[in-house]
């Protein structure tokens, strides 16, 4: 049975309609931060959450959420940063998105930033980040027909570019939960990312396979990748149509070369999909909010409530969500 603790206003109390065979999901009010819109969400360790968005935006919680320290990035105040990578209490990452592309660093809980990646090349639109340890990387939209690609071994002190894939007319990636690429090293590849427009598809070292989900226009396609290390399920649709509930969720097991589709699908366009523990998986998007218990093959609706990105602390049954109107919530499964 799910509950659902929304960051909603300091004394508020909203209730929602329950799914059938679910009780009411009860919001209880803790903060929230103005009109911006939150994408980036990161939850390292239990307690320990960083959050960022739209206005140059970047939150830290290092009690779960209850008390929240707001920056606005000094020179950044109309960067839209679409993704975090949090460390620990103190150290994070953050990445603005375009015009230019920057990724920052904090060791000192976000009172100061570091500039560790510019490009200002004219296309350049970062969509994510990801991480294992110190090992990570950045995936960009195409630039002369090759989607961008950058890595570091040293947690973002410093960036290395490697050549990227070629994509397909209009391809490329959506920058809206920072869970578009997974690293996943000694597995198949450094790192895997998914794409979506007018083709849908996954990419890993130099293999590239197709996605049955939704394709064909600028608002569809994959969205978000995530793995229990033995199947890897990819949630997305169709952003503009956000509650059409086919092309939306795909599952596989060999990396990439066969796929599934769920018994029952995630109800609606979803922006980011986690696992949690067992057989538990989540995913959200501006439609609502779908947990499945056996894998992914079957998605219950537990809220409607609109949220970008979920992340997980690795331990405990609690969920953290973000979205818009500076929205924060805690999911207790």
């Amino acid at each position: 049975m799910a509950k659902l603790y929304y960051v909603f206003s300091l004394f508020s109390v909203l209730w929602v309609s329950p799914a059938p065979g679910q009780t009411l999901l009860a919001a209880h009010g803790l903060a929230t931060h103005g009109a911006v819109s939150l994408r980036g969400l990161s939850a390292p360790s239990f307690g320990v959450l960083w959050v960022s968005g739209s206005s140059g935006t970047v939150g830290r919680s290092s009690d779960g959420g209850l008390h929240w320290k707001w920056v606005t990035v000094p020179g950044y105040s109309h960067t839209d940063f679409r993704d975090v990578e949090g460390f620990d209490s103190l150290t994070a990452l953050i990445m603005g998105i375009d015009t230019p592309a920057v990724i920052l660093r904090t060791t000192d809980g976000g009172q100061s930033w570091k500039r560790v990646f510019y490009d200002a090349s004219p296309g350049m639109f970062l969509d994510a980040m990801s991480f294992a340890g110190a090992m990570g990387y950045v995936v960009g939209d195409p630039v002369n027909g090759h989607f961008f690609i950058a890595g570091t071994r040293d947690a973002g002190k410093t960036w290395q570019e490697s050549p990227g894939p070629k994509a397909d007319s209009g391809e490329g990636c959506f920058a809206s939960s920072g869970s578009n690429i997974l690293v996943a090293p000694g597995v198949f590849a450094p790192f895997i990312f998914v794409s979506g427009g007018p083709i849908s598809r996954m990419f890993l070292n130099q293999k590239v396979y197709k996605i049955p989900m939704s394709q064909g226009s600028a608002s569809t396609g994959a969205n978000s990748i995530a793995t229990d290390s033995h199947r890897w399920i990819v949630v997305g649709g169709d952003f503009a149509h956000d509650t059409i509930t086919t092309g939306n969720c795909a599952i596989t097991e060999d990396g990439g070369a066969h796929w599934s589709i769920p018994h029952t699908p995630p109800h609606g366009y979803r922006s980011c999909v986690i696992h949690l523990w067992d057989s538990t998986w989540l995913c959200c998007g501006t439609s609502g909010i779908d947990v499945s218990y056996d894998m992914g093959e079957n998605w219950t609706l537990i809220s409607r409530q609109s949220f970008h990105v979920a992340a997980y602390p690795g331990s405990g049954r609690t969920v953290y969500l973000a979205g818009s109107r500076g929205r924060v919530a805690k999911l207790a499964l």
